[in-house]
């Protein structure tokens, strides 16, 4: 098997392209201030009822903006409507509830790349389009060592031996999805420990999250599922919480993620298609998706792809991004092995300035997790670095593929590498091309 490596013009014209059809939702002239249903912006009074009567009524009416002036809005789940915009202004935060019983009943959603009913997301959508979050205000999901995050499990977050954890409760989900019970029976919400994530858009179309500032999530921070163009520019997410992604498209086609800081708890950017059993019936994949103009900070993969990626990725375009940070470990960070299956073909990097990794600019090691134990040998090809400098990192660049499955069309090209401190680590992969300054 070849594999035709795509030059950086092709990179280009296909980055561009997707950039020209990403294009935000418009929205009607009209406001519904929140505070004309009776929200109060005291940081007690319970504002889910103001905010949803507005969103209703803002989409009963064709559309516009739902308004939230400054003050702190005490909430919990709030749900979308196509047409609506909900904009925060400038001092305006939405403050969301941490009890769980807020964020019921059930919605469909993924949980690690597995499909079930469980809690709503903090801000859920449904089967819309042209919706949008927006402005500059700050969504604080209030979660810390005592509220959320101790269902991780892990100590570092606030669990101790003998409390709930939603690996407790991952074993009859994952079974459940390997039986192909169906999604609407799989119902994991109250009594169980799986934490919701913040900004979830399922089955959408025309998405825009534009400005806002996130802090304190349950889980991932956005994550678009199944939708169709969507664009997140000029956001903020500081959040170093337990599996804290910034932003996860899952499943998704034609994203442009712009000008967005992260300063994540997990990966900063992380690409996913599913899971496993679940992932091959869905079988969805995540393709044209545009990085350009971010900043990544903090604290696994700046970009990753995986480890959910049973449904495949394609067409992954970074350019001009702003990688590192004493506490960041990967920039270019590709998890797949037999048990997960899946492809990653067309990813390209363009314009990289990297200051400080702990660990490789590049790792893609089919043995990492389960090693080679499963029937779904991954498939990686035409993967592309250009015009790259990494002022320090353990490696430039870690790939391993498996004898049977190697890895295809890695391309390191005008590169530059400075302080690195161990040798590279190559093995069964073919087409490694190397051209310019290391």
């Amino acid at each position: 098997m070849t594999t035709t490596a795509t030059t950086a013009a092709a990179a280009k014209e296909q980055a561009d392209a997707i950039a020209a059809r990403v294009r935000p939702p418009r929205f009607p002239d009209r406001d519904f201030p929140v505070t004309g249903y009776g929200a109060v912006g005291d940081g007690t009074t319970d504002c889910r009822a103001a905010l949803k009567a507005a969103i209703e009524e803002c989409a009963a009416a064709g559309g516009g903006h739902v308004t939230v002036p400054p003050g702190t809005y005490a909430t919990g789940a709030v749900r979308l409507r196509s047409g609506v915009d909900l904009h925060l202004e400038a001092g305006a935060t939405l403050a969301f509830s941490r009890d769980p019983a807020a964020y019921l009943p059930p919605v469909r959603t993924r949980f690690q790349g597995v499909e079930m009913y469980g809690y709503a997301p903090l801000i859920y959508a449904h089967g819309e389009r042209d919706i949008a979050v927006t402005g500059a205000g700050v969504l604080d999901g209030r979660a810390d060592e005592t509220h959320w995050w101790p269902w991780s499990g892990q100590e570092e977050f606030g669990w101790r031996p003998g409390m709930p954890q939603q690996e407790d409760d991952w074993p009859r989900l994952w079974q459940q999805a390997e039986d192909g019970v169906p999604v609407e029976e799989r119902v994991h919400a109250a009594g169980r420990h799986f934490r919701p994530n913040f900004l979830e858009t399922y089955a959408c179309r025309k998405v825009l999250i534009e400005g806002v500032t996130f802090v304190r999530s349950p889980m991932w921070v956005m994550h678009p599922v199944l939708c169709e163009n969507v664009l997140v520019q000029n956001v903020t997410v500081d959040s170093i919480g337990p599996n804290n992604d910034g932003c996860d498209p899952e499943s998704c086609r034609d994203v442009v993620i712009r000008g967005c800081t992260f300063n994540a708890g997990d990966d900063c950017i992380a690409i996913k298609s599913g899971r496993e059993a679940d992932g091959r019936r869905v079988n969805v994949p995540s393709e044209n998706i545009l990085i350009e103009d971010c900043e990544m900070r903090h604290r696994y993969g700046a970009i990753t792809l995986g480890s959910d990626m049973t449904g495949g990725i394609r067409n992954v375009f970074a350019r001009r991004c702003r990688i590192g940070g004493p506490g960041l470990y990967f920039g270019l960070y590709i998890k797949t092995n037999s048990v997960r299956g899946g492809f990653a073909e067309n990813i390209q990097l363009d314009d990289i300035t990297v200051t400080h990794l702990t660990k490789e600019f590049v790792t893609c090691d089919f043995y990492r997790g389960e090693g080679d134990t499963g029937g779904y040998p991954p498939r990686v090809s035409d993967i592309g670095i250009r015009d790259v400098s990494v002022a320090r990192a353990r490696r430039a660049l870690l790939a391993q593929g498996y004898p049977h499955a190697p890895i295809r069309g890695l391309t390191m090209a005008g590169c530059t590498f400075g302080e690195m401190a161990e040798a590279d680590q190559v093995r069964n992969v073919e087409g490694l091309t190397w051209n310019g300054a290391r």
